[in-house]
């Protein structure tokens, strides 16, 4: 399973709606949309578990595409190979 980073999210965005936006390319496994503590709005992004080639079929057509007024970012999640916080 490959998890895919999605930015630029409209602050109504829900988990039901991206992955409604997700599902049409394969069976969304995992769905985290990054929410405000306070106000419970999105953040602006999210992580998509889903398997490889439907996740490639999801970068390939949704990258760029207007949601919300704004041009999505989706690829695969970066990893930084360094644990812990930044000091």
């Amino acid at each position: 399973m490959k998890r895919l980073f999605v930015g630029n999210l409209p602050s109504d965005a829900t988990e039901a709606s991206v992955s409604a936006l997700f599902s049409e390319f394969g069976r969304v496994h995992s769905i985290e949309i990054v929410t405000d503590l306070f106000s419970g709005k999105c953040k602006g992004f999210g992580y998509i578990g889903m398997e490889g080639h439907e996740a490639r079929a999801a970068i390939a057509k949704l990258s760029g595409m207007l949601y919300g007024g704004k041009p999505l970012r989706v690829n695969f999640e970066e990893t930084s190979g360094r644990k812990g916080r930044r000091r």
